[in-house]
């Protein structure tokens, strides 16, 4: 699996994306995932934010608030779902973006050409790759040989 820069599926989604992102940066929070699936006159929206330390559940209930009416906004007429939550413990990082949600974070990277585990202190991110600190010293993985990542406590 590469990790690249996730694009919206549509206009429509990277326009509620880039909404929402405002909104949750107004109250302190980071979008960090939004899937959207509709059904019959229903929209199921879930949504991941993350504050930097440990987002609780009261974060969650603020952020849920303060997006319910955009999200009625943009979808007039159907029935919403709405589950917010937290990134997790042990989070799968699905997407190269996602790793700048989380510098000064434990992660640990399953790496194609080694076949194992490398765990550290995320330090950098960018397009190409990602920069750990490990006990030998800062280690720089490109995100063509990371298979798997997850944050780690």
């Amino acid at each position: 699996m590469r990790y690249t820069a996730k694009d919206a599926e549509t206009q429509e989604i990277a326009s509620l994306q880039a909404q929402l992102e405002e909104i949750l940066k107004g109250l302190g929070f980071r979008l960090v995932e939004l899937v959207v699936s509709r059904h019959r006159g229903s929209a199921q929206v879930r949504v991941v934010i993350y504050n930097g330390t440990s987002t609780g559940t009261d974060d969650c209930s603020k952020a849920h608030r303060a997006i319910t009416p955009r999200l009625e906004l943009a979808f007039p007429g159907s029935d919403i779902y709405l589950e917010v939550s937290s990134p997790g413990i042990n989070r799968l990082i699905k997407n190269g973006v996602e790793f700048t949600h989380y510098l000064g974070r434990g992660v640990r990277c399953y790496r194609t050409d080694i076949s194992d585990w490398t765990a550290g202190i995320l330090e950098t991110a960018d397009e190409k790759g990602i920069v750990l600190r490990t006990k030998e010293g800062a280690l720089r993985l490109d995100f063509d040989i990371i298979a798997k990542a997850k944050l780690a406590e």
